[in-house]
């Protein structure tokens, strides 16, 4: 049996590689998500059809050896789609559950089983055992950590009673929100748009206040987009200084159109990363890494006119700053920030934390355990878990694990770019070959019999 804890995009294209890569008879899989979103998770459990993916048709299948596949199933539905449009998200999450649909149908008597439930506690050892918070217990003869995107950072200063929403993407966060009083949204990036488009259409009164320290904003994606452009990539040690030289002289040599030179990148982040010294990658984090977010992950054009419409009209308002202190007035909120310019005070009635993914990986009750049993370890940054280049867990004395392994946001301390379909696609086919050859797994007919 594979035990896979998080039912999202990690979690279902896992499900899906793992029926596709054992040919002769399919392992019993058991898919845990705390919320019971099987196969939208975080991302694509949206109910807004106005989100949309950030990444046109084209790049969005759940197949590699499949470029079409999406595609070919919008137009199925009788949609008319072209593999330059961007979807809606909540269509993108029919499209995964469809697709372990079919990969379950092609794999006679497999069994998938969804599992709704909060995990507590992993057990390591000759066989791995997860538990849930209920009681239940799920011996395995694998383990796939499939857990996507922390929620947010807790705020310190944000502590506004039933008027701070600490996620924005925790089922039923944002109901009652768009009354028509103002929103402060701490944060200006993805979510922060997706939050603008939703509380602004639930009332034509409601305006956006959008605070990060930076005040920056998301790119737009050119449309039609050029093709990427690969760049002469320096060979040997490599330092942020070089590297990013590489980059400014390459933009300069396009004539200053950066997002194909951007988009040649992408592949070779995860190399070059792992080539950066460790107090170089710090830096980067620090100094680079919210300027490179911006134009890596950029917004579709529908999206950034929407965008643009509501600035325009006043009812989207971008500040610098940070907020510092929050009161409850019973009605209200009185935020307190430091901007450049000097202390500022804010009224608003509902404050939502859309920030990105937290840092703190021992705030997460399960990952604080896992650490604390010395099963696992953050890796050396703190953004995920310690791994191989395989996916096999380390434990903290660097040990890999012979059936746990993780994927997908868990390893963006290795990778850094780790949290878009396609990578999350490829590393998941390639774990489900790795999963076929774990003791157990291997002779499925005697487990099928």
């Amino acid at each position: 049996m594979v035990v896979i804890v998080g039912g999202g995009a990690s979690g279902t294209l896992t499900a899906v590689h793992v029926l596709r890569a054992f040919r002769h008879g399919a392992p019993r899989l058991v898919m845990i998500d705390k919320d019971g979103r099987h196969g939208l998770g975080q991302a694509y459990s949206t109910g807004d059809s106005r989100h949309l993916l950030n990444a046109c048709t084209a790049r969005m299948s759940a197949l590699a050896d499949e470029p079409e596949h999406l595609l070919d199933w919008v137009r199925a539905r009788g949609l008319d789609a072209a593999d330059t449009d961007y979807l809606p998200r909540r269509l993108y999450g029919e499209y995964l559950r469809s697709v372990l649909a079919e990969a379950r149908a092609s794999r006679p008597g497999s069994r998938v089983e969804e599992v709704t439930g909060a995990v507590v506690s992993l057990t390591t050892g000759e066989r791995p055992v997860v538990r849930l918070a209920d009681g239940r217990a799920f011996p395995a003869d694998a383990v796939v950590l499939a857990t996507g995107n922390r929620p947010p950072a807790a705020w310190p200063h944000l502590r506004a009673g039933d008027r701070y929403v600490p996620d924005a993407w925790a089922p039923g966060a944002l109901d009652g929100r768009g009354d028509g009083s103002p929103v402060l949204v701490v944060g200006t990036g993805l979510t922060m748009v997706d939050l603008a488009v939703t509380l602004t259409g639930a009332h034509p009164g409601t305006v956006v206040h959008a605070v990060s320290r930076h005040g920056l904003l998301p790119a737009r994606h050119r449309c039609p987009q050029p093709p990427p452009r690969s760049i002469p990539l320096p060979e040997g040690p490599l330092t942020l200084a070089v590297l990013m030289r590489t980059v400014r002289a390459a933009i300069r040599a396009n004539g200053g159109e950066w997002h194909a030179i951007i988009d040649g990148l992408r592949p070779h982040v995860p190399s070059l990363w792992e080539r950066l010294p460790e107090g170089d990658r710090r830096r980067f984090l620090t100094l680079a890494s919210r300027y490179w977010e911006i134009h890596r992950h950029r917004i579709p054009p529908e999206t950034a006119a929407r965008v643009d419409a509501l600035r325009d009209s006043g009812r989207l308002r971008v500040l610098r700053g940070e907020p510092v202190s929050a009161t409850d007035l019973g009605d209200g909120v009185l935020v307190g920030l430091d901007t450049p310019e000097g202390p500022r005070e804010l009224r608003v009635g509902h404050v939502v934390n859309g920030t990105g993914p937290a840092r703190d990986l021992a705030a997460d009750p399960f990952l604080h355990t896992l650490f604390l049993s010395g099963a696992a370890r953050p890796d050396s940054l703190g953004l995920g878990l310690d791994a191989t280049a395989e996916g096999a867990l380390l434990d903290a004395a660097g040990r890999p694990h012979e059936r746990v392994f993780t994927l997908g946001p868990p390893l963006r301390g290795l990778r850094y770019e780790t949290t878009a379909i396609p990578e999350i696609r490829d590393q998941a086919a390639a774990l489900a070959e790795r999963l076929t050859r774990v003791d157990g797994l291997a002779r499925i007919p005697d487990l099928l019999s």
